[in-house]
């Protein structure tokens, strides 16, 4: 990384262009849901014209039975074990999932869809408007992660995929996998949240409102129709992507990586360029940030974030959200997470105690904050292969090929 990092303002770049085209034509498998299959969003507005992006690995068995449906987290998409089409990168959880691995592609059908509002394929603020022929920006609907839910279970219900042998995910892809096992209780045979918690806390919802007003704050956001006047508001989504970096991270993982260390350098400045080699890794960041995700999609993701209260929709009581299920359950959280802390998991755990469900937790020793669930830690390998295991002996699905 250098010194200073140069991020393109103003017109749009051919990676925005080769970014844009993912969001209506997408290197992926892709669901067209005609005008007679609206989606009803909680809103209170219909979606007409919906379509899904998505990616599969494996095969299904004959029945079907052998489903795992993974989400994603906020910057994440469905090509979450090939390489990426636009950054050219591996998938972004190769590291849990594919042949051999704890998810494993020889034994189980994986399926992981683009998000409702992302930009990789599924309609998003990015997507052609059917009703004007251009970008949708601001006049897409506000989403929530029930949406999302319901946009996934369209998916399946097109694939025929009856029921889930298991849904999983970490972040804003565990509030997924919780209110699939809210919503869709007979749908869902075993659960696993990582990383994640039943509702988006004051403090989170804070650092969203920071990113979003980086973004809009930007000259070239244009009230959110930058799309269609040709412009792209890169360095106010470069300020959000920094600053929610940091909340990834932990203070050990910051100070062992970086430190006090100058970039490239025997003395400070005295100025404002990249003089920490910390500076110059969030600079590095947003900067590749901007060439692979939509302004106006981090506004409505992030959002639909915010609006995740479970327990809201059950009298304000969560264990109600899972009375009576028959999923079996697997938490996850990190000692060092800041983000999503372990008392937000130990309180999705009690709920699910309270309700009857089955359960088990595991608390994982780590200094890697909050993208702990995306890195190497065996710990979490270990313990999602035995889950996996335990509940495919259950399931009825054959035992992995030993290796």
């Amino acid at each position: 990384m250098g010194e200073t990092v140069k991020i393109e303002t103003g017109r749009q770049t051919a990676e925005d262009v080769k970014a844009r085209r993912e969001a209506d034509e997408p290197h992926s498998p892709l669901v067209r849901f005609g005008a007679d299959k609206p989606l009803r969003l909680d809103a209170g507005v219909e979606l007409r014209g919906l379509q899904v992006a998505y990616q599969t690995y494996g095969e299904p068995n004959a029945d079907r039975s052998n489903a795992i449906l993974v989400c994603h987290a906020l910057t994440g998409d469905q090509h979450v074990a090939n390489v990426n089409p636009v950054t050219g990168k591996p998938g972004w959880w190769e590291t849990m999932v594919g042949p051999g691995k704890p998810i494993d592609t020889e034994r189980f059908f994986v399926i992981c869809a683009n998000v409702l509002g992302g930009c990789m394929g599924t309609t998003g603020p990015s997507s052609t408007n059917p009703a004007t022929g251009r970008a949708y920006g601001l006049e897409m609907p506000v989403v929530t992660i029930r949406d999302m839910v319901n946009a996934q279970a369209m998916l399946l219900d097109h694939l025929g995929i009856e029921r889930l042998f298991c849904v999983a995910g970490g972040s804003m892809g565990g509030m997924q996998v919780l209110q699939w096992a809210a919503s869709y209780p007979e749908r869902v045979f075993c659960a696993l949240p990582i990383a994640t918690a039943a509702r988006h806390s004051a403090q989170n919802i804070a650092f969203g409102e920071v990113g979003r007003q980086a973004v809009m704050a930007d000259p070239d956001w244009r009230g959110g129709d930058y799309l269609n006047q040709g412009v792209a508001p890169h360095r106010g989504l470069s300020v959000a992507r920094m600053a929610a970096h940091i909340t990834y991270m932990s203070d050990q993982a910051l100070h062992r990586k970086f430190g006090r260390r100058l970039q490239n350098r025997v003395l400070p400045t005295f100025g404002f360029d990249a003089d920490f080699q910390v500076e110059s890794y969030l600079r590095h960041q947003g900067e590749s940030f901007v060439q692979r995700f939509d302004a106006n999609s981090y506004l409505y993701v992030t959002r639909a974030m915010d609006y995740f209260d479970l327990a809201a929709d059950y009298d304000g009581v969560l264990a109600n959200a899972f009375r009576s299920s028959k999923t079996r359950f697997c938490v996850v959280s990190f000692t060092s997470d800041w983000l999503f802390t372990t008392q937000d998991s130990r309180a999705i755990v009690h709920a699910l105690n309270a309700s009857g469900a089955s359960v088990s937790y595991a608390e994982i020793e780590s200094d890697k904050g909050h993208d702990a669930f995306l890195l190497e830690e065996p710990e979490l390998f270990d313990i999602s292969r035995g889950f996996l295991d335990s509940a495919a002996r259950a399931a009825g699905l054959p035992p992995a090929r030993t290796r």
